[in-house]
């Protein structure tokens, strides 16, 4: 294992350990998220850098096969015409282009091996993005819930109701303006029925004056027909 997938691996231990204490999470995986966003794109310039000097290695050494092909094609020219030295020369620059190729395989092939280190690094730091940035938002939508249950409590317990619903304190106002209307129509009758009753008793109290009238009437001629009076 590399020293820096040693390192990224505290770093998400750091992280677990932190999220059981903090009190807003999202705030503390935002944080590990633009760290790790960070160390991508610094890794990513990385692999462009090791992958295009891995190309560069990779180019020289396919020249200096080449050239040692070739050298060797010259120096079997140069021995069918005769020409010892020239070959000698040409066996000589051969050995130096393969010596050359050899030290250029090497040194790709390294390249290659980080190249392809890198790729993985890369390939493990965009999962564990991802898989965080999943949980980030996990999170978030917990801590939204939260808030909105903790301003639902806030606002029952600011209008003295904990229990009752909007519902029930719509049927209360209904109830409270049910009994105010009883309480309404009650006096409304109480008035009529008084009204009533007084039309009934003026009406009997004059038919009892009239009565008595006549009957005092009656008396006042019997009293003159004594007298002598006599009714005409």
């Amino acid at each position: 294992m590399s020293i820096m997938r040693r390192v990224r691996d505290m770093t998400v231990a750091t992280l677990n350990e932190r999220l059981e204490k903090a009190e807003d999470p999202v705030k503390l995986i935002d944080q590990f998220l633009w760290s790790t966003r960070e160390e991508i794109i610094q890794a990513e310039k990385l692999y462009q850098q090791v992958n295009g000097h891995g190309n560069h290695l990779k180019a020289q050494w396919l020249q200096a096969e080449q050239l040692k092909e070739k050298r060797e094609q010259q120096a079997i020219i140069a021995l069918k015409a005769g020409e010892e030295h020239v070959a000698r020369i040409a066996l000589m620059e051969k050995a130096s282009s393969e010596e050359r190729a050899t030290q250029y395989r090497e040194l790709y092939e390294q390249a290659a091996q980080n190249v392809r280190e890198l790729e993985e690094q890369l390939r493990e730091l965009r999962s564990e993005y991802q898989s965080v940035y999943d949980k980030r938002e996990y999170f978030a939508a917990r801590m939204e819930s939260l808030r909105l249950q903790q301003r639902l409590n806030e606002r029952y317990a600011q209008g003295g109701v904990f229990n009752n619903a909007p519902g029930q304190q719509s049927a209360g106002i209904f109830r409270r303006l049910d009994d105010r209307l009883n309480d309404m129509e009650l006096e409304a009758r109480s008035l009529r029925d008084l009204r009533k009753a007084g039309q009934e008793w003026v009406s009997g109290a004059g038919q009892t004056l009239q009565s008595s009238i006549e009957r005092e009437m009656e008396q006042l001629k019997r009293k003159l027909q004594q007298e002598g009076w006599k009714s005409q």
